[in-house]
């Protein structure tokens, strides 16, 4: 987790925020340099089981990857939640590695990747996945399936690489006006707990949580006509939250509705026996998802 409350329902709360060596020249290369030839350069994928460390952007990043890679058929990436790591979703990968390639990475400040250098943005983390992806991937296409945290993550990544990223599974991703639904349902002069709750989750946004990411709002950007699956928790755990916790599930809900329009070919269901950490609470809900995005992503 991101950060700690003494109420349980509090601290699931602070949940819901949150490469490649280049080849160098020799003789031979140069013997055989076409200068007509195009500069593009294949990829290629890292087809390991198990896991490694990465060198990207100067950090080392943890990654784990298990299935078999198969022709047509997108890599699943999955991406964990604030304060989480890859040992979190090691029983979705599994489950989901039985039929696919999947991977998983822990973002740096997280799990066994190595601290961030400084303040990090979507852009630098970005960065990160890209390394990563160029690994894991290579040319192959890559179905980004994300919770919390890591939905928003993956869901501002995406339009900027729709030549990689053909679909999309967030899973009760951390909505993408979260900071200012926050600031607005819980007022300045709220006191006890729901106060707590606002300065902690306000400052987590800024920047002070173990990956030093600061959690920008900003509008939701179309991906195009990719698979988009949005699954949302079913359990009103926010609701828990004394005087400001309907208001909070209110705007939990508006948000996952917004993630809507990142694609023309997007859709909206509800784990109804789960909170916050869908995977764990109802797997199989969570493995039809992304393997529903993947089957129409592969091509």
């Amino acid at each position: 987790m991101l950060g700690k409350f003494k109420a349980p329902v509090l601290a699931a709360l602070c949940t819901t925020v949150l490469g490649m060596g280049v080849a160098g020249c020799n003789g031979d290369s140069l013997d055989n340099w076409d200068p007509f030839a195009g500069t593009e350069q294949k990829i290629e994928a890292d087809l390991f089981s198990g896991t490694k460390k990465i060198t990207v952007a100067g950090r080392k990043v943890n990654v784990s990857c298990s299935g078999e890679a198969a022709d047509g058929k997108p890599v699943i990436v999955l991406m964990h939640g604030g304060g989480d790591d890859v040992t979190k979703m090691a029983a979705l990968q599994k489950t989901l590695s039985a039929k696919n390639r999947v991977c998983s990475y822990d973002r740096p400040g997280a799990g066994a990747s190595d601290k961030p250098a400084g303040p990090q943005d979507f852009a630098s983390t970005g960065k990160i996945l890209t390394g990563v992806l160029d690994l894991i991937a290579g040319d192959h296409q890559v179905v980004l399936a994300g919770h919390s945290l890591g939905g928003i993550i993956a869901a501002r990544y995406a339009p900027d690489h729709q030549d990689r990223v053909k679909g999309l599974a967030l899973l009760d991703a951390t909505p993408s006006t979260m900071a200012a639904d926050i600031a607005r349902v819980i007022p300045k002069s709220a006191k006890g707990p729901a106060a707590e709750m606002r300065a902690q989750q306000l400052a987590i946004f800024a920047g002070q949580n173990p990956e030093q990411l600061v959690v920008a709002d900003g509008e939701v950007r179309s991906v195009g006509d990719i698979p988009v699956e949005v699954v949302q928790h079913g359990q009103p755990y926010l609701a828990a939250i004394p005087t400001y916790g309907k208001q909070l599930e209110k705007a939990w809900s508006a948000g996952q509705r917004k993630w809507l329009a990142l694609s023309s070919n997007s859709n909206l269901s509800t784990a109804a026996k789960s909170g916050h950490y869908i995977y764990t609470d109802q797997p199989d809900v969570a493995v039809k998802a992304i393997e529903n995005v993947a089957a129409q992503a592969t091509g």
